[in-house]
């Protein structure tokens, strides 16, 4: 079940990205070369070829997001862990409560989708900018303003939501695996001595 929904994951950030470089094929084509490379497009076989390259990109995608954020997401490990090996151990006694480790995984793969589409949301906006550029279109300030603006929303509503799952799953596995420490006794305060008559 694991590797199914990594599979789907994987998928979905290859699909965002290999559809912003079909635009961005299309803009740099121009519309005479894009009617011209229409029926092409339009077979099983480049369905296919297409589903092939968007989980290879979808895997390419992940990894560079993944390692742009690497700085980001080791201080938002520090605040939780004070070493990795603190983190290491955390996450072996995780595995201990089947539970814990499914919500885990299920914080893992919203946190790959939104990692994937930080550069997925920028290179869409890039590339409908540049096509509404290239092809004769009504209102073309008044769109690219709109494409331009909801990009860089995208973009940051993306960011910050892989921020926010990946501080919160450091929270969640600190206080999940934090060592239970037994209860204080109060101590009692010394008995009076005996009063002598």
């Amino acid at each position: 079940m694991a590797a199914t929904a990594m599979f789907v994951e994987v998928l979905v950030v290859g699909i965002g990205f290999l559809t912003g470089l079909g635009v961005l094929a299309v803009a740099i084509a121009g519309p005479d070369n894009t009617r011209r490379l229409a029926p092409v497009a339009d077979t099983s076989l480049a369905a296919g070829a297409a589903l092939a390259a968007a989980y290879a990109l979808g895997i390419l995608v992940d990894r560079a997001a993944d390692t742009a954020l690497t700085t980001v997401r080791r201080r938002l490990r520090a605040r939780s862990f004070q070493t990795p090996d603190a983190y290491a151990q955390a996450q072996l006694k995780l595995a201990d409560f089947p539970s814990l480790t499914a919500r885990a995984d299920y914080a893992r793969s919203r946190l790959r989708v939104c990692r994937g589409w930080v550069p997925n949301s920028i290179l869409l906006t890039l590339a409908t900018d540049l096509a509404l550029g290239r092809f004769p279109v009504e209102h073309r300030s008044l769109l690219l303003a709109t494409a331009t603006a909801l990009g860089a929303l995208a973009s940051a509503g993306f960011y910050l939501s892989w921020h926010t799952i990946t501080a919160t799953g450091y929270r969640k596995l600190a206080a999940q695996t934090a060592p239970a420490t037994a209860p204080t006794v109060p101590s009692q305060p010394p008995a009076p001595a005996p009063q002598t008559p």
